[in-house]
């Protein structure tokens, strides 16, 4: 396992008593260093311009790198730049682009990149959500351009449909969306109906849906089209705000669903992509969850790992 992490997202401060704070990745990275060594940790480089503009436009780019922030600058109600906030967002980005090219040059199999701010519902020209840049939107666009990839698929589980991913891809043949996500919330759309070209799967489950209905609906949709599709990379939007303990959402999934699905991903990793697993951090704004869902979910993934591998 490769975790790509770096102190400048501790640094973005949206301000006080916002959700979106440094002691989410604080939590996360506490848990995951008591169960992975030094030598598994790995310091995020700085995406380039050109790296983001592959899905973002030039002048969404500009606002977030290149506006002077003394104390914070409030993009939208939800979305603030704080002067540390595009140094956090690049090397959020520059951790999925640098885990993709560790992947595919067989380094390892897995890659978990612990990083804010989270990045999901940017589009290719609007910051929202609390995310600046689409960060696994940039690893993708990498994987297809620097790699020559034809199929990766980008799996999200964040209790929130991830518009941003939606609208950046959902003309894009080479990428397959797979989205499930409390309905209806924030941001309005992932509706099943939303198909892009027959790329994009949405599964939407109803307020109060527990681990047997988020089973379902991986084991019954998602997953089966994650199959069909026969991706060559399986890159995972890790939001853990369906847990039941999330205050901003209303599902009721333990840390044990997010280690199930983490066996089920890896298992078909296994059969198509060579084993390859980025995961990127998302949302989740209980501290305690944070910490349970991200260990539950790698240790979901090193058992479908070693299940794969033995089966093989």
């Amino acid at each position: 396992m490769l975790l790509y992490t770096h102190p400048a997202c501790l640094l973005h401060d949206p301000g006080p008593g916002h959700p979106e704070c440094p002691a989410r990745l604080e939590a996360v990275l506490d848990a995951l260093r008591s169960q992975y060594d030094e030598s598994s940790w790995l310091d995020a480089p700085r995406a380039s311009r050109a790296q983001l503009t592959r899905v973002h436009s030039e002048q969404l780019v500009g606002l977030i790198l290149d506006s002077s922030v003394v104390d914070h600058l409030r993009l939208d109600a939800d979305t603030v730049l704080s002067p540390h906030s595009a140094e956090a967002a690049l090397r959020a980005c520059g951790a999925g682009i640098t885990a993709v090219d560790a992947l595919m040059e067989g380094v390892d199999n897995h890659a978990f990149c612990a990083v804010r701010p989270p990045g999901h519902h940017a589009t290719s020209s609007t910051a929202m959500g609390f995310c600046l840049f689409n960060s696994i939107a940039v690893a993708a666009a990498h994987a297809l351009d620097a790699h020559r990839l034809r199929r990766v698929a980008i799996l999200d589980f964040d209790v929130h449909h991830g518009n941003g991913t939606q609208d950046i891809f959902e003309n894009e043949p080479r990428v397959l969306y797979l989205s499930s996500h409390q309905w209806p919330l924030y941001p309005g759309s992932g509706a099943a109906s939303e198909r892009g070209i027959g790329n994009i799967v949405n599964a939407p489950l109803p307020q109060r849906s527990d681990g047997v209905e988020f089973r379902q609906a991986w084991a019954g949709t998602l997953l089966p089209a994650l199959a069909a599709f026969e991706p060559e990379l399986l890159l995972v939007s890790a939001g853990f705000d369906g847990h039941r303990l999330d205050p901003l959402a209303d599902l009721a999934l333990e840390a044990e669903d997010y280690r199930w699905l983490g066996r089920q991903i890896a298992t078909l990793a296994e059969q198509f992509a060579g084993g390859r697993v980025l995961s990127m951090l998302e949302g989740g704004y209980s501290l305690t969850a944070l910490r349970e869902c991200s260990v539950a979910l790698l240790a979901g993934m090193q058992e479908g790992a070693n299940s794969g591998n033995a089966s093989g």
